[in-house]
């Protein structure tokens, strides 16, 4: 029997979950605040030009995301640049070129190992260890330790946790080694290191991270008929249950239009924070609440920086060597021009778990970024770029600590489900574990 659904909050998990619910033949009615569609990862608009909030890259086993992606009518080969599984630095950054080719796994990681330029024998043996042995234990500890202490533990070298396990954390879980959690690391590599070819491919976007598929959802549910409508600008300040339903509260510009007065039940997919706030206004949440409030929040910062018509990298992406003692705090440079043509000359240099970066007065960063990329890339004009942004996401993810619990998309509270990439589950704060938990979500309310 098709019932109606409210998700609060337009997000990846939000609209994996309304479309979900749409496939099952349910009517969905979704409200967010913003005006912007994408949640945590969304377009901005600034001087201008149309920018992300912060650079993604995706992976081939992304499977929930690409699927969905597909569902709502998303064309991936010009969505997304797809590359092969790499770890390559900018030429005078002192760090290696890692590059598997094209061929079936594990082959085209062994591939990749011996070919691997600026490691030496004794580093490309340990991570050859390392792998060999992850396999064998199934990419799980049972008992769960920091990455920096799984590494120490298999004899890694200082310059292979330095050019590929840490870069590699800090990229994935968004958490300093010493304080990731190693199971969550291992999942990554599972499924990039350890997967089979096309599932450890590289996925970067082209098209903004709104239009890379929650704006496309959008516009899917809508061309569905009248029984779907997304309210942008609807902030919903209340939700409570009545009689087995769920009423709710919203308030904001983007309130045109009638909604039921109830529901069948509601998807919760907004932001811990907000989440914790209309669960602690209902009986019986006062545990989970606490538990949402309690996560650790980690920045992730991005700086854009505009250079001449025609200033490109030797690959789409480089990894840079960070040393916070030595201002540098670029991580990873994208060229968005070689993404979207219309972006040209632009850099977006990547700083996960900016805390002290983001401490730092903005222009300051700035050149220091500006300083380091010159230096690396060896080109002295890339110190004076013509146009600058930083953006912080201040609240990016959760911090990724050992043995961390995440609560179930099912609550307490009947017909009431929580969306996010900081529910249960293997992945860390990423767009594929936030797809996964809306799609666990839905199917959790279409059961019930």
């Amino acid at each position: 029997m098709a019932k109606h659904f409210a998700v609060v909050g337009g997000g990846w998990a939000g609209f994996s979950s309304a479309v979900e619910l749409a496939r099952a033949g349910h009517q969905v009615t979704l409200f967010e605040a913003a005006r912007t569609l994408g949640g945590r990862a969304r377009r901005v608009a600034i001087d201008g030009r149309e920018l992300d909030n912060g650079q993604h890259i995706m992976l081939g086993a992304y499977s929930e995301t690409l699927r969905l992606m597909r569902a709502v009518g998303v064309d991936l080969d010009s969505a997304v640049l797809t590359l092969p599984l790499q770890m390559r630095y900018a030429p005078g950054a002192g760090g290696m070129d890692f590059v598997a080719p094209r061929l079936p796994a594990p082959l085209h990681v062994a591939i990749a190992l011996i070919r691997a330029s600026g490691l030496a024998r004794e580093d490309k043996m340990a991570l050859a260890r390392f792998t060999t042995t992850a396999r064998w234990m199934g990419w799980y500890l049972n008992h769960d330790c920091s990455v920096a202490e799984l590494l120490e533990r298999f004899d890694q070298t200082p310059r292979i946790v330095a050019l590929m396990w840490r870069p590699l954390c800090l990229a994935a879980l968004n958490t300093p080694p010493e304080r990731a959690s190693a199971n969550v690391f291992l999942a990554v590599l599972r499924d990039s290191l350890g997967a089979n070819r096309a599932a450890s491919d590289m996925l970067v976007p082209r098209a903004d991270l709104s239009a890379l598929f929650p704006d496309a959802a959008a516009a899917w549910l809508q061309a569905l008929g009248q029984s779907h409508a997304v309210h942008l600008g609807a902030k919903v300040t209340a939700i409570r249950p009545v009689s087995g339903k769920w009423a709710l509260e919203a308030s904001g510009a983007g309130l045109g239009g009638a909604w039921p007065a109830e529901f069948d039940g509601v998807v919760l997919a907004a932001s811990p924070v907000a989440s914790a706030a209309l669960l602690s206004q209902l009986p019986g949440t006062e545990a989970l609440a606490a538990q949402l409030n309690a996560f650790e929040p980690e920045p992730i910062t991005t700086c854009y920086l505009q250079y001449p018509s025609g200033t490109r990298l030797p690959a789409p992406f480089l990894a840079l060597i960070d040393d916070a003692a030595n201002s540098r705090w670029g991580q990873f440079v994208f060229d968005r021009g070689q993404l979207d043509t219309r972006q040209d000359g632009l850099l977006a240099v990547v700083v996960s778990a900016s805390g002290a970066a983001s401490a730092l007065p903005q222009d300051e960063l700035a050149a220091a970024i500006a300083v380091q990329l010159a230096a690396d890339l060896g080109q002295p004009g890339l110190a004076k770029p013509s146009w600058v942004k930083i953006i912080t996401e201040k609240r990016a993810t959760f911090a990724c600590t050992p043995g961390l619990q995440r609560p179930a998309n099912e609550t307490a509270l009947p017909g009431l489900v929580l969306a996010g990439d900081y529910t249960e589950g293997e992945y860390p704060a990423t767009l594929e574990m936030a797809v996964r938990s809306g799609a666990s979500a839905a199917r959790a309310l279409s059961r019930a």
